[in-house]
């Protein structure tokens, strides 16, 4: 679990990236909202230096129906396996292909790698996930 993992205090380590314009799941997901009306999700960088070196993710299906926290995914690293969890419940309509080959991209750009995207079911569920703001104290920085 991501939320397992974060707590680690890396000493000396440099502040994470938090774009402005995303939500964050307190563990550790990022959303976007996109034009189209679906949701893009992520993993935060920093939880993706918290993992380490990420070697293998495991993608969800598209067409799958995931519960706001509910698994949606595996990251793992050469560290830990890691649970993803939906950060909005909603449909998968489209899973980042290319991470199946190079899942080092999450390490590379943690904001363009994205994991999947969702049509989601309750809209104001995206209100209730952090601003970068409040991730930011959740992770101490």
């Amino acid at each position: 679990m991501l939320g397992l993992l974060i707590n680690y205090d890396f000493c000396g380590a440099s502040m994470s990236n938090i774009p402005a314009d995303l939500r964050f799941a307190e563990s550790h997901e990022w959303a976007r909202w996109e034009p189209d009306g679906t949701v893009t999700v992520g993993i935060s960088d920093h939880a993706q230096k918290s993992l380490g070196d990420v070697v293998f993710v495991e993608l969800a299906e598209v067409g799958k129906v995931f519960a706001a926290g509910e698994p949606a995914g595996v990251v793992e690293s050469v560290k830990a396996a890691s649970d993803i969890y939906a950060p909005v419940g909603g449909e998968v309509t489209a899973v980042n292909e290319e991470l199946a080959d190079s899942p080092e991209l999450i390490n590379e750009e943690a904001y363009e790698a994205w994991i999947f995207r969702l049509k989601p079911s309750r809209k104001a569920e995206m209100d209730q996930l952090l601003d970068a703001a409040g991730y930011k104290a959740a992770i101490g920085e």
